[in-house]
């Protein structure tokens, strides 16, 4: 059995449009797309381009604020300060760890979500999604604050009510070290953000014609058979969206980590990095330099989800 995806759909234009040229038709999608998202770009334009190339000014000079007297330009002698220091590369480590853990596990968590949404009765499909998207809803802080509490070894339930599992005891100090400081920080945010992933896949699966999976079912397909074949490839686009924009999100970590262990024991992420240089040291220029490596972190990810998804998402439109 083979894979079962819609055909692309192909543009016609009328035969008057001469070869090269867009019809009267797709002009007006255009200027209307434009007119729609036009004003919110220009506004979220307006107020990144001035922090960020303020950032790239200010990590050309070396500059602390409390001796603002001796602000000298160093060029991009403060990235190759940060590109040759281990604390970099274990900041950026640690972010990618987190990012890829979280990303993976509320991948597969957010699809059984949305599979459970979707399937649902309708009398009880509302109070399922309210229940499931309600960790969403709750602020970062509060919900790193919440684990925080339940894992602290004074104050939390977890070692009491955990202790029968090998490795937990009464006197378990989740905080203690670097790996189970990540443990307790990756569940915090895979708790906080699997809802978002899983609001995002139910959109895509709303979008998979459902001839498709009757034709499966014809064909003898089994439910495995079904989902890996036809539900999944005709849902690539919403799963790259929902991937590419949970990777952005844990990619600039800072809060869980800034209530939970405040980037002790090894667990530093690239944002973090980033506030210590600039607001606990006072390096602006250092800082900057950071998070303009930040930035370009964020980029390459983007375009790295973008080119290796291969998802054209001007194309993608839905089925009614």
């Amino acid at each position: 059995m083979t894979t079962t995806t819609l055909p692309p759909a192909e543009k016609t234009q009328p035969a008057s449009a001469p070869r090269g040229t867009i019809s009267d038709r797709s002009r007006a999608e255009r200027k209307l797309g434009w007119l729609l998202a036009g004003p919110a770009f220009f506004v979220m334009l307006a107020v990144t381009a001035y922090p960020i190339l303020q950032a790239v000014y200010e990590s050309l000079f070396s500059y602390r604020l409390t001796d603002p007297a001796n602000r000298s330009f160093t060029g991009l002698s403060n990235y190759l300060v940060i590109v040759t220091d281990p604390l970099w590369w274990q900041a950026l480590g640690i972010t990618l760890f987190i990012t890829v853990v979280t990303v993976a596990v509320e991948l597969v968590l957010g699809f059984g979500l949305a599979m459970v949404m979707a399937k649902a009765l309708s009398s009880i499909r509302p109070v399922v999604r309210a229940s499931i998207l309600i960790p969403y809803a709750v602020i970062t802080v509060v919900s790193a604050l919440a684990w925080q509490f339940a894992f602290d070894i004074n104050t939390g339930f977890v070692n009491s009510w955990f202790a029968w599992l090998p490795g937990v005891g009464t006197d378990t100090d989740w905080f203690g070290g670097t790996w189970t400081s990540l443990l307790v920080i990756c569940l915090a945010e895979i708790w906080k953000t699997t809802p978002f992933i899983s609001l995002l896949l139910l959109a895509g699966l709303a979008q998979v014609p459902e001839v498709l999976q009757e034709a499966a079912k014809v064909d003898g397909a089994s439910w495995w058979q079904r989902l890996s074949r036809v539900t999944i490839p005709n849902m690539k686009a919403a799963i790259m969206v929902a991937v590419l924009f949970r990777s952005l999100d844990a990619f600039r970590i800072f809060d869980t980590i800034f209530i939970m262990t405040a980037g002790a024991n090894g667990t530093e992420s690239v944002s973090f990095l980033a506030y210590r240089q600039t607001i606990a040291r006072l390096e602006i220029g250092l800082g900057s330099a950071v998070s303009v490596l930040l930035f370009l972190c964020v980029v390459l990810i983007a375009v790295g989800f973008i080119k290796g998804f291969k998802v054209d998402l001007s194309q993608a439109r839905g089925e009614g």
